[in-house]
């Protein structure tokens, strides 16, 4: 080994531990978020959950606020992922219906980050511009269903544009509810959610 290649390998295991300490650091949040809450949480709950110091905490987020808006971060990139897949399918019927268990599996998984994330969105620019687009992903998403269904594109109320905005805020509110209930109350969510997402679609009958 030259003396030019020991710092890169040096380098490239220092990313990995960063790596590494990044996730346990979010993992840790995440658990305190339905443990505490996030008004109940403090940096040093998140460090030592992560195994590390206050002081090394810092090296990576420089707050509380900061290590939530990593974690959103990451949790609407799993949202996105399922909005795209959501887009891609062909069938209208099975569209909503695989938007629609996607979603109910994203809140059993993490509702306490996407609570905390509608609940910070108005007060948190970085929060509040994640979850918009991840809003506008959806709305596309749900635009290009109910287009696939015939629903008319264009500005009108009644159009798939207008309808897919109204659907989207819908289907968030309700479920932001529900995950605070029980999965089950989730499920009875889902197929209230998904009933008018198909008679907004005219797919009912």
């Amino acid at each position: 080994m030259t003396p030019a290649d020991q710092p890169a390998r040096s380098r490239r295991t220092t990313e990995r531990k960063g790596d590494v300490r990044e996730r346990a650091i979010l993992d840790t949040c995440e658990a305190l978020l339905v443990r505490k809450g996030y008004d109940a949480m403090t940096v040093a709950d998140i460090a030592q959950g992560a195994g590390i110091t206050r002081g090394a905490l810092y090296f990576y987020f420089g707050s509380k606020q900061e290590v939530v808006t990593a974690l959103v971060a990451r949790t609407v990139a799993h949202l996105w992922e399922r909005s795209e897949a959501t887009a891609r399918t062909d069938e209208p019927r099975r569209a909503v219906a695989a938007a629609m268990q996607r979603t109910v599996e994203l809140w059993n998984e993490h509702g306490p980050v996407m609570r905390t994330a509608i609940d910070l969105s108005l007060t948190v620019p970085e929060i509040g511009e994640l979850w918009k687009r991840t809003a506008d992903l959806f709305i596309a998403a749900i635009t290009a269903v109910l287009e696939r269904a015939g629903v008319q594109a264009g500005p009108a109320p009644d159009q798939a544009p207008a309808i897919a905005r109204v659907l989207c805020w819908m289907i968030e509110r309700t479920f932001y509810h529900a995950s605070q209930e029980s999965p089950q109350k989730l499920q009875e969510a889902s197929a209230t959610c998904e009933h008018i997402w198909l008679t907004s679609a005219r797919l009912t009958s």
